[in-house]
């Protein structure tokens, strides 16, 4: 059935699974400098979740934390050992915020190395080793980490005991791959046979090899396995050789024939494939052409200690998409729903096609927002489209994006097309309006289209969230969008703002984004009016700067009131009048908490800057910082 979700096991079982590639060649090249690389899930979260959004946009259905090396043994060794927890617990939120802003569905795995050179030597007892694993997985598995996988293990013994401390402390699938050099043995001398024979009978998910010189070793690892293993196999080789060039470290496979190499390593029987050291996205997003079409041949025997249902033994297996899985609930619809104050900014397009100074402004408002609402053509201008910015903002800066759909530029086909695009990109939090009239743009000449409305805008999102169109067909499989409907506090027709924000909420609303107000009355009006607002209410924020600017705001733009009370206080303000502007809207936020979910905030003349002005020091219930 379209859209039917699967699990991690019957998606393996029908391979072949694309996993990320290096973390720490990425890490690198991003400046990201220093040990253990692991601390960078705090002091650089920016550049972890880059990383995973590279891997994303590459192609991986699987990515792995940046915590290959948060034990307390190798942590302990750079005198962090207490920290095991956070960086273990930071560096699955920043995947999983990673798979939020991709929007695809994705499986988080929490990777998990070898304890270091103490332990290998043989100077931990098997007990006191056993803790340390079962210590970073609960952490892993307590932060919400889908699967732990064991990677790059020198020794069959460790790893087999590293697998026994994590199924003892979590109920989370298991994979577990061991490193192999140039003689086909793994450093403790243990064969392809020997890892078959000694992982077949622990209860995992798969079973493989990963780093080790490069693919066309881990191919006949693979080839020797196959037969005698009856658990999917997953191989994920470094890019070949390193070489020391210019007092750096490069990798001597290119993208085209590693992906080649995967190719055949799924021919050989892998039902997994992704990258390690000196892999990259390149590589990954190779992998992904040439794995097109390929088929995992090798028979899966009947004692398959983990056959998937549905799977036939002996017979070939067939690719599934991965997007067959409903994605996870966006960053903004968990925060809302777990009653956090929300805080969002809007920006608007570039009048051209370079986005860099808009991003560059934007950043001063985003250590207070937890979203940037992207706006469509406001004023009818001609702008960067929407979508393409909200694209840019998301992928780039890493923050998540409401993109702002108007039903007058598009007809019902365009904005079909666009919301099934903006889905594909991870934009899934969308904010319809009606959008500007042209005649007052750039385009007055252009022709305002009236196909669907802003409640029939949600109706149609509504039914892609069920799977099917507008037309009545089914979609290959349903979307996840959160959606954002349209409020005015201050319309000059409450009976008809009401009737039209019960259309809206008929049609499948999730939140609702509000004009900008300057005192609570109007909101709590028209919560009595309702008794109580059906949905959570993100209320728009505009700080007046100074008197003209609140009277010709109240003046010009339908929507926005500025009541005398607010006038004269900007008034006795004179040269102050920017900063009681702001303390207006701290007293508003403050008075109103309890009854919004948030503020949207309208950056007046483009000073992105009054958002960190406005929330500094305020104390508000259920606020967090976006990083929280």
């Amino acid at each position: 059935m379209a859209g039917m979700a699967i699990s991690i096991e019957q998606r393996l079982a029908r391979g072949p699974l694309l996993c990320d590639g290096a973390t720490g060649t990425q890490l690198y090249a991003l400046g990201v400098t220093g040990a253990p690389l692991e601390a960078a899930n705090v002091s650089r979260p920016d550049a972890v979740r880059a990383v995973h959004l590279g891997y994303l946009r590459a192609g991986a259905e699987l990515i792995e934390t940046n915590t290959f090396g948060a034990n307390a043994a190798r942590l302990g060794a750079r005198g962090m050992a207490g920290r095991v927890e956070e960086l273990n617990r930071a560096g699955v939120a920043l995947a999983r915020e990673a798979a939020r802003l991709h929007g695809q569905r994705v499986w988080v795995a929490g990777a998990m190395g070898p304890l270091g050179d103490g332990a290998d030597a043989g100077l931990l007892g098997p007990g006191e080793a056993r803790n340390l694993f079962a210590e970073q997985a609960d952490a892993l598995a307590n932060a919400g980490a889908d699967l732990i996988l064991l990677e790059t293990f020198a020794s069959l013994a460790q790893l087999r005991l590293a697998i026994d401390a994590a199924r003892s402390v979590c109920g989370l699938p298991v994979i577990a791959q061991l490193t192999f050099t140039s003689e086909g043995l793994t450093p403790d001398g243990d064969s392809p046979e020997d890892a078959a024979a000694g992982l077949d009978g622990q209860g995992l998910l798969a079973a493989g090899a990963n780093c080790s010189v490069g693919p066309d070793l881990l191919r006949s690892v693979v080839e020797r396995m196959a037969p005698l293993s009856g658990l999917p196999l997953i191989v994920q080789p470094n890019a070949g050789l390193p070489a020391y060039v210019n007092g750096r470290l490069e990798y001597a496979a290119s993208p085209e024939y590693f992906g080649e190499a995967m190719r055949e390593i799924v021919r050989a029987g892998a039902s997994a494939v992704g990258g390690c050291c000196g892999t990259t996205p390149e590589h990954v997003e190779a992998a992904r052409g040439a794995l097109r079409g390929a088929r995992t041949t090798r028979p899966r025997p009947a004692s398959s200690p983990r056959k998937a249902e549905g799977a036939t033994p002996g017979a070939p297996e067939s690719p599934i998409r991965a997007e067959a899985v409903p994605a996870p609930p966006t960053g903004l619809a968990e925060r809302i729903a777990r009653g956090d104050f929300v805080v969002t900014v809007e920006v608007s397009p570039p009048l051209g096609f370079d986005f860099g100074e808009t991003m560059e402004k934007l950043r001063a408002a985003l250590g207070h927002a937890h979203a940037v609402n992207v706006a469509d053509s406001p004023r009818a201008q001609g702008r960067m489209s929407a979508l393409a910015a909200a694209s840019l903002a998301q992928s780039r800066m890493g923050v998540e994006t409401v993109l702002h759909v108007a039903v007058r530029h598009r007809n019902l086909l365009a904005l079909h097309s666009d919301l099934l695009g903006a889905h594909a990109l991870g934009l899934r939090n969308v904010f319809t309006v009606m959008g500007d009239v042209p005649l007052t743009g750039d385009y007055p000449q252009a022709t305002p289209v009236a196909d669907i409305t802003a409640s029939g805008l949600i109706r149609l999102m509504a039914r892609f969230n069920e799977g099917v169109g507008a037309n009545g067909k089914d979609l290959d499989q349903p979307t996840s969008f959160f959606i954002g409907a349209a409020l005015n506090f201050n319309a000059p027709n409450p009976d008809a703002e009401l009737r039209a924000l019960e259309r809206k909420v008929r049609a499948g609303a999730h939140f609702l984004l509000t004009q900008p107000v300057s005192s609570p009355e109007p909101v709590e009006r028209m919560r009595s009016l309702l008794g109580g607002f059906p949905l959570p209410v993100v209320m728009g924020a505009l700080p007046f700067r100074s008197v003209r600017h609140a009277r010709y705001l109240h003046n010009e733009v339908p929507g926005i009131v500025a009541p005398p009370d607010v006038i004269e206080r900007l008034e006795r303000a004179g040269d102050g009048a920017a900063e009681e502007g702001t303390a207006i809207v701290r007293e508003l936020l403050s008075a109103l908490a309890g009854q919004i979910a948030g503020a949207y905030f309208i950056p007046p003349f483009g000073r992105f800057s009054v958002v960190a002005e406005t929330m500094d020091g305020l104390a508000l219930p259920g606020l967090r910082s976006p990083e929280a």
